[in-house]
């Protein structure tokens, strides 16, 4: 009698909670930026050596997580073959992205550079505003721990297709837009300044573009403090065309290759 007891507890509490969590109402965000099956090629130059290539890329069809509709994002980063005799790079990253509200249910990192790895996995609760995170490459994955985010946190590769949804009309040179973004173990502001406007010839075509410099303090895709700028086309789709980050020696270029899934861009010349 007392384990049946404990039992119908236990089963009137997980209701409980999947009601709550079905009676949340979470934002929607308007998006005529990308759509399912965006396919985008770059190529990585540094200096006058073509390093390797990268690709995002939104999955043709849509997966359901926690009953919600999610876009499945994923970004490669591979050296070419004779950059990587030098030093070899294979990272991987993963973003399941809310439909509606675009904001990240899990973000997934695997790092293969030089000697170095890293797989890192972050699982987002947005309605209870949690996060557990886990390292590892294979099942079971080491749990690291469990914490509390601002609601609608992002990650590295949420941020990005959120800021491609955003508005820049009457912003000015030197305004910014403010977001936060988890990493590790720690939620970080990040800041999105906007530059100006300015004209981008890439080996995919010539673009009128909105120039903005992202500021990740920590973590992320990147870690920067001003040093990476970001060419987006100035129409609805707020197209990558051009990414420029700054190194010890030089800089680095990252020049939109090739395109497809992608709307009509009012901005290509």
């Amino acid at each position: 009698m007392k384990n049946k007891i404990i039992l119908t507890i236990l089963l009137l509490f997980v209701t409980l909670k999947i009601t709550v969590a079905q009676d949340t109402i979470l934002r929607t965000v308007p998006n005529n930026a990308f759509k399912p099956g965006e396919k985008l090629t770059f190529e990585i130059n540094y200096g006058f050596i073509t390093a390797g290539t990268a690709q995002m890329m939104i999955a043709p069809n849509t997966v359901n997580i926690n009953a919600r509709p999610v876009y499945d994002i994923t970004f490669t980063v591979n050296s070419s073959s004779a950059f990587g005799s030098v030093y070899k790079v294979n990272d991987y990253y993963k973003c399941y992205l809310d439909q509606a509200g675009l904001f990240p249910w899990r973000f997934e990192q695997h790092i293969k550079e030089g000697n170095y790895q890293r797989d890192f996995e972050a699982l987002f609760d947005q309605v209870y505003k949690k996060v557990k995170t886990y390292t590892g490459e294979k099942d079971p994955k080491k749990f690291e721990g469990e914490y509390d985010i601002p609601q609608y946190v992002h990650d590295g590769i949420s941020a990005f297709y959120f800021v491609r949804t955003q508005s820049f009309a009457g912003m000015k040179p030197g305004d910014v837009m403010k977001l936060q973004n988890f990493y590790n173990d720690k939620t970080y502001p990040l800041d999105v300044k906007y530059l100006g406007k300015e004209t981008i010839e890439v080996p995919a075509g010539e673009f009128n573009c909105i120039k903005v410099q992202p500021y990740f303090i920590e973590g992320g895709l990147f870690k920067s403090e001003g040093d990476i700028t970001v060419w987006l086309t100035d129409d609805d789709r707020k197209m990558p065309v051009k990414v420029s980050s700054k190194i010890i020696i030089g800089s680095v270029d990252v020049d939109l290759t090739e395109y497809s899934g992608v709307g009509p861009l009012s901005s290509k010349k």
